[in-house]
């Protein structure tokens, strides 16, 4: 497929297509669309940034389009990216009568299932809601005959997995599925046998490979030299930055100490709720500020076309959330650069990223952290000397065996009275001398 044209989808769709600026299919979307129109269940793959979203959402509202019964489901990782996904759907779906539902955590319930009164077709969401939905009568899925699972190696690392079975249970066997991921690895693939028949498996290019077009620069630093190194390079550098930490608490510290100084910046994670992570995304897409520090929550999800830099302040614990990290930048086709701080600390960290990125090659270790011994401190008395800690079993520092028992063979209980002649008498005697 070359272009939109010519697959079979409705005309008013292709109209909105063409809208939206959508005039040649990328490599993913020109495989998977008519795979997916012929009606085949779908494993596909592709690099972050390369057009997923349209390539299950066409097939999707095609298929809603086309027959008045029968319903959507999309399941994705995170509010954010479920809340992006569904503001692209509803961009392909027009002035259509379908109407849709967002069904993520953080919101008010009660606003959801007056949502649901009106029986939505299409409904996006994240597992865990989905799951809240079911168990309480208020959502019913007997009637949805098409699923998309979007990011499901990122829903498995999250612990979805015994919610994305449950959920399976209230679909009907008849359905058509389409499984997307930015990687496949063998776990992926075990867990396709268990949604999908007989499914077509598109891939495009190496399952845990970056984009081309992101240019990525490492710097060996201590931990004490990464935020003075990030000053420099906020200062030096052009547009918007997006910077990963390790933590929430770090991620607001961060962005409280960059203020102080001048910086236009946000931080952005899990323990915000919902509305304010929904501010901050959209100040940033406006460019409101050009810097947002911002933990995992951020990797996978956040299509911001204007993001030049992404800078790993702190590397990630997961290996493919690398891959997701850096493809924050380089949307579309556009430059991006990444740039990773790597610490003695993250040598594991980065070791595993080059493994993963680079198999069969050899990657040299970075040397990590020198040990500063045991995690007893000899503290010295005062006038004396230090404290010898033994173990069990431990010859003492006078070289005596240390013994757990009474010091001698006489029972334990109560001393002896004191002879008060003798001793009167040895004092008699030390007088003397």
């Amino acid at each position: 497929m070359q272009h939109f044209n010519e697959a079979a989808i409705p005309q008013a769709l292709f109209h909105r297509l063409e809208q939206i600026g959508f005039e040649k299919p990328t490599p993913i979307q020109a495989k998977a669309i008519p795979v997916a129109l012929e009606g085949n269940d779908i494993l596909g793959s592709a690099q972050t940034g390369t057009g997923k979203t349209a390539a299950f959402g066409v097939p999707l509202v095609t298929h809603l389009l086309n027959n008045d019964k029968g319903n959507g489901l999309v399941l994705l990782p995170t509010r954010e990216l479920a809340g992006q996904v569904l503001v692209a759907l509803q961009q392909f779906i027009g002035r259509s009568d379908i109407q849709t539902a967002l069904l993520i955590g953080g919101q008010d319930m009660s606003k959801q299932i007056r949502k649901l009164k009106g029986r939505p077709r299409l409904i996006v969401g994240t597992p865990g809601r989905i799951n809240d939905h079911l168990t309480r009568g208020t959502l019913k899925l007997d009637e949805t005959n098409f699923l998309v699972l979007d990011e499901v190696d990122r829903m498995l690392d999250m612990g979805f997995g015994v919610q994305l079975d449950a959920i399976a249970k209230h679909l009907t066997r008849d359905r058509q599925t389409l499984m997307f991921s930015a990687t496949v690895p063998t776990n992926i693939q075990k867990v396709s046998a268990k949604y999908l028949t007989d499914p077509v498996r598109i891939s495009l290019g190496a399952s845990h490979a970056t984009a081309k077009n992101v240019s990525q620069e490492n710097v060996k630093l201590a931990d004490k030299e990464k935020y003075p190194r990030l000053l420099s390079e906020l200062d030096e550098r052009t547009g918007s930055i997006l910077v990963f930490v390790k933590t929430k608490r770090g991620a607001d510290n961060m962005s409280k100490k960059l203020r102080k100084i001048g910086h236009h910046c946000e931080a952005l994670h899990g323990d915000l709720r919902q509305n304010r992570r929904n501010q901050v995304i959209a100040g940033f897409r406006s460019q409101k500020y050009r810097i947002l520090i911002a933990t995992d929550v951020a990797a996978r999800g956040l299509d911001i076309p204007h993001i030049e830099h992404v800078i790993n302040h702190d590397m990630p614990q997961s290996p493919e959330d690398y891959i997701h990290r850096i493809g924050r930048t380089a949307r579309a086709g556009a430059q991006g650069a990444a740039l990773n701080f790597i610490s003695p600390a993250d040598g594991s960290k980065w070791y595993a990223i080059q493994k993963l990125l680079n198999p069969g090659e050899k990657i040299e270790r970075i040397p990590g952290p020198k040990k500063s011994g045991s995690s007893f401190k000899k503290r010295r008395r005062p006038g004396g000397k230090a404290p010898h800690f033994k173990r069990d079993g431990e010859e003492s520092h006078q070289g005596k065996p240390r013994f757990s028992g009474p010091k001698s063979d006489k029972p334990a209980g109560k001393k002896p009275a004191r002879n008060k002649n003798k001793t009167r008498w040895n004092l008699k005697k030390k007088r003397a001398a």
